[in-house]
């Protein structure tokens, strides 16, 4: 199948598993990780309809914004945040930074904000499966770390980010999901000054339906939409 075809598709996923959830109602922004795929592949998606994508690499993410540029696009920055790309990822307007997960990087972020009297909306990352290969706070310190974050200025905390477990597990799966969502809501309760528990980006390719039923606002699909990647490129 083409890419119309995929994104249709994911989107009666989408639904269903919305059906099976206990908040039906809520909205699910689907975005497309168009990360090794060239920009051509970015405009055949915007011609199925899509508009969302997310990158993972900096440098990426500013080549295919710059090739792009006349293209209504919302970009989403998904990757571990090195702190010395941050000076360039903020030449990309980008609607959400998916991955903030310690001090180091928010406080450069800070920095480059400033510098342009700008501000930047951002989600904090949660490694919740445990596995070392992963980026993400510890779960027992996210709130910690949320509350540092509202003593920056020009970052804005909107909600939190997590990678399920890499595993045929379901349950597993399901858990990771499940904790977070727990993480979110305890945030919410605590009502912390400037912090907006609005979005919760979970689910993948692959078990990105667990994630909906377990409150999902955000999914990050990349191979269901665009098809399998190249070893090269995932190099």
């Amino acid at each position: 199948m083409g890419i119309a075809e995929n994104a249709a598709e994911i989107n009666r996923r989408v639904s269903q598993a919305l059906l099976r959830s206990s908040d039906p109602s809520r909205e699910v922004k689907l975005i497309a990780v168009s990360k090794t795929f060239p920009a051509e592949r970015v405009l055949d998606a915007i011609d199925a309809g899509l508009f969302r994508f997310g990158e993972n690499r900096v440098q990426e993410l500013v080549s295919k914004s710059e090739a792009l540029k006349k293209k209504k696009i919302e970009w989403h920055f998904i990757g571990h945040l090195q702190t010395n790309k941050v000076k360039k990822l903020l030449d990309v307007p980008t609607k959400y930074i998916h991955s903030i997960d310690r001090m180091e990087a928010a406080i450069e972020l800070e920095r480059q904000l400033q510098k342009r009297g700008e501000s930047r909306d951002v989600l904090v990352e949660v490694n919740m499966s445990g596995e070392s290969s992963k980026s993400g706070v510890e779960p027992d310190k996210a709130i910690e770390l949320i509350r540092a974050l509202t003593k920056i200025e020009t970052i804005k905390v909107k909600g939190l980010m997590t990678i399920g477990a890499l595993t045929e597990d379901r349950k597993a799966v399901r858990d990771c999901f499940v904790k977070l969502r727990e993480i979110f809501l305890r945030v919410r309760e605590e009502a912390i000054d400037k912090v907006e528990m609005a979005e919760l980006s979970m689910g993948m390719s692959g078990d990105f339906e667990i994630a909906i039923e377990e409150g999902a606002t955000m999914i990050r699909i990349g191979t269901a939409i665009f098809g399998e990647r190249t070893k090269a490129a995932q190099n």
